[in-house]
């Protein structure tokens, strides 16, 4: 039983080895500097040396003004140690079998004289034990005694974590009380143990979103799309529906979304089963209703709670379950999402909290 359970994860575990370019997180990342300064960071799915998570973070150190950078990676993970490994950095000469490590980081400063800081001073620095550089006792697993106490020492969680984790790993960030930004499929807002955070608002999207480029181990076979190794030979995979999911404040999620549309009977059909009209496009979202309006989701990436209440969320059978509900529809519907018989994809149920009056 426990073999197969070690099979299944190492399957999983090479499924979900999507490497996260540097442009990316720092994209996303600048619009949270205010919340670095003085904190503990926490990678827990990143190899020191591989990820660009950690390279952001370290390179970066003293400008952001970090308490300290913690790394960890797993010891299944493919890549680790490729460029530069823990045995080089500690100069024991030994041979890599891929065992998972901790990097801890209180300092960086230039350590080889010349002018500037990079990942040789960063190596340096835990050469001289300046950092640390130590192996895990365990496998390096998110879930693990040793990195739940890594994660109980941080304050904020970056990092890309396993994809078809995504449902635990938040949980226990939560669990934790943890502050985090991380990186997931857009489908995520879909789940049924992840839409209530997002109704609940214990959870709201960042920045970035859409398409976004990852580097590959050379095991990944070749697609017809969204697939291709560059001059250097390095694979590379495309995902048209990443998204950046937080629980820190952000400048956006306070801006109001600009209404244009006016509600008519004709523009907008209700569904079946609910009363709700239903709202193709976020651009139509009417100024002027009152009542709740089923939207795609990527509503997600401009709602502003002071603008907008999120009721529920309903997808192509059946109202979704959450203790939370408006009255007046808290029941389940099969066939819920149908307009005339026919089925919509997921929609967010929402409430304008302050409908504009307009004058006839």
């Amino acid at each position: 039983m426990a073999g197969n359970k070690s099979l299944r994860t190492a399957e999983r575990t090479k499924e979900d080895e999507f490497y996260t370019q540097l442009t990316d997180i720092e994209k996303e990342l600048r619009h949270y500097k205010q919340h670095f300064r003085g904190k503990t960071i926490l990678c827990n799915c990143d190899d020191p040396f591989e990820s660009n998570f950690f390279k952001y973070f370290v390179l970066n150190f003293n400008r952001l003004g970090l308490k300290k950078l913690l790394a960890t990676c797993y010891s299944g993970s493919p890549i680790a140690n490729q460029q530069l490994s823990i045995f080089d950095v500690l100069g024991t000469g030994e041979e890599n079998t891929n065992k998972p490590y901790k990097a801890i980081v209180t300092q960086v400063y230039d350590q080889t004289d010349d002018g500037g800081v990079d990942m040789l001073d960063v190596a340096e620095l835990f050469k001289n034990g300046v950092n640390e550089l130590v192996e895990l006792t365990g496998d390096g697993d998110f879930r693990s005694e040793e990195c739940i106490a890594l994660m109980d020492e941080s304050d904020i969680v970056v990092t890309n974590p396993p994809f078809s984790l995504f449902r635990e790993y938040v949980s226990t960030l939560l669990e934790h009380n943890k502050h985090f930004i991380i990186i997931g499929s857009q489908n995520a807002i879909t789940y049924k143990e992840f839409f209530p955070l997002l109704m609940q608002n214990k959870v709201w999207l960042g920045y970035g979103n859409g398409d976004m480029a990852f580097r590959v181990p050379e095991y990944f076979e070749p697609r017809e799309t969204r697939f291709w190794v560059d001059e250097e030979g390095q694979k590379w995979r495309s995902m048209g529906n990443i998204a950046w999911y937080t629980n820190l404040d952000i400048r956006k999620r306070h801006e109001e979304m600009i209404l244009v549309k006016k509600y008519s009977e004709e523009d907008y059909p209700k569904y079946d089963n609910i009363d709700a009209i239903e709202v193709s496009k976020v651009a139509d979202i009417p100024l002027d209703y009152d009542g709740v309006m089923g939207v795609p989701i990527t509503f997600m990436y401009k709602y502003n709670p002071e603008q907008f209440e999120i009721v529920n969320a309903l997808n192509r059978y059946i109202l979704f379950g959450c203790d939370e509900l408006n009255e007046d529809i808290k029941e389940r519907h099969s066939h819920a999402c149908n307009i005339n018989g026919k089925a919509t994809y997921f929609r967010v149920l929402i409430k304008n909290k302050r409908p504009e009056e307009v004058k006839k």
